[in-house]
């Protein structure tokens, strides 16, 4: 029989579910609380490494019906604290699957709960705000709440984010006949985003977060992309450094896509702040501003650039619709822009996917200008 968990949040409350995949440990786990509500796509949630220290909760209320899928995988490996689900379907049905949830997160370590009231979650976190949390077999009393309360549940901090989440090791993605060499500044990269540039004909170099703007150089790559990656922006000062010196010293053609977006901003003197519950799920609608044209997007961060902060060589190029945050930048001293969102999500018929199309034309345009270091 599954045993009883129990989640206490930072407000005082808990709800009691049932455990499935890894055991808790002796501390239990404890993590950022976040809701996503994608009503698809839970293995590229569950494998996004941008969910580092997290506590997901899937506001779908049935997950693993098609079970686990290897290639639809984000990354080599979950990064998420624990998981989250109203129930999980115990015999998944679909000619790909090769698993279930259950043995997927054994396998891995992953704690995972099931029963919990997500709804009733979700709207804590909607009324309240994003807040950390506690999972334990231990049922809280007064006593115990209060402990874990002051000792673990509020001063818990996601830290050195990147440097877990991304891979800390160049990477090759050959092309036969490639017409673009890019590189893939990696902060914890979502595989979605080199399938993206290798269908559109690059050759992709991963490059681990510790790269420095001189070797970025020395490589005489076409373009640069700035992935998408967990945690407080701000904290990574080295690669804004970095960043900044690449912006002021080259006209390498750049597209940033999540914290990649927000470290973009960061160099060129902008601000981040925290978003109160932050934005998760693939139906997310944001705004071209240039167009009036509206698009579902799928989304996960909790922090945006603060518009209001940018400098005059930046303008803001999309909005998210529900509570009107930048969702995007274009950079007018560089051949540089970003987005929020993630366009190699595949969000719905009509999603982003063509601001892989804009970075390839501005690319093809800096070759065309004198700077050709594509592939043979």
């Amino acid at each position: 029989m599954d045993k009883t968990v129990y989640l206490l949040l930072e407000n005082g409350q808990y709800l009691e579910g049932k455990s499935f995949g890894a055991p808790l440990g002796a501390e239990g786990v404890t993590g950022e609380v976040v809701f996503t509500t994608g009503m698809t796509g839970y293995l590229e949630t569950i494998t996004d490494p941008s969910y580092y220290g997290q506590i997901v909760v899937q506001t779908f209320p049935l997950i693993g019906n098609y079970g686990v899928i290897p290639s639809d995988f984000e990354s080599e490996k979950p990064h998420l604290s624990a998981y989250i689900v109203k129930e999980w379907c115990r015999t998944p049905s679909n000619f790909r699957s090769e698993g279930d949830l259950d043995t997927f997160f054994k396998a891995r370590n992953i704690p995972a709960v099931y029963g919990i009231d997500t709804r009733r979650l979700t709207k804590l976190l909607r009324e309240q705000g994003t807040m950390n949390g506690l999972l334990t077999y231990e049922k809280p009393t007064p006593e115990t709440m209060l402990t874990a309360l002051q000792s673990k549940i509020k001063s818990f901090r996601v830290r050195e984010a990147v440097a877990h989440a991304s891979k800390g090791r160049y990477k090759e993605y050959p092309l036969t006949g490639a017409q673009y060499r890019v590189a893939l500044w990696d902060f914890g990269a979502k595989e979605n985003i080199v399938r993206e540039l290798r269908k559109r004909g690059c050759w992709v170099t991963v490059l681990p977060y510790a790269a420095t703007a001189d070797e970025i150089k020395r490589m005489q790559v076409d373009g640069l992309m700035l992935s998408n990656g967990p945690g407080d922006p701000q904290e990574n000062t080295g690669i804004i450094s970095e960043l900044r010196k690449l912006c002021e010293s080259s006209d390498l053609p750049m597209f940033g896509i999540c914290l990649g977006h927000q470290l973009l901003a960061l160099a060129h003197g902008g601000k981040t702040s925290k978003l109160r519950y932050g934005h998760r799920g693939a139906n997310q609608p944001v705004k071209e501003l240039a167009t009036d044209r509206i698009y579902m997007t799928s989304q996960n961060h909790g922090y945006a650039v603060e518009a209001s902060s940018l400098p005059e060589e930046a303008k803001e190029s999309f909005i998210n619709l529900n509570d009107g945050t930048c969702e995007g930048v274009e950079y007018l001293d560089h051949p540089a822009f970003s987005v929020q969102f993630h366009p190699e999500a595949s969000a719905g018929p009509l999603d982003t996917g063509f601001l892989f199309d804009r970075f390839i034309a501005m690319m093809k345009s800096s070759q065309n200008g004198g700077n050709d270091h594509a592939a043979e």
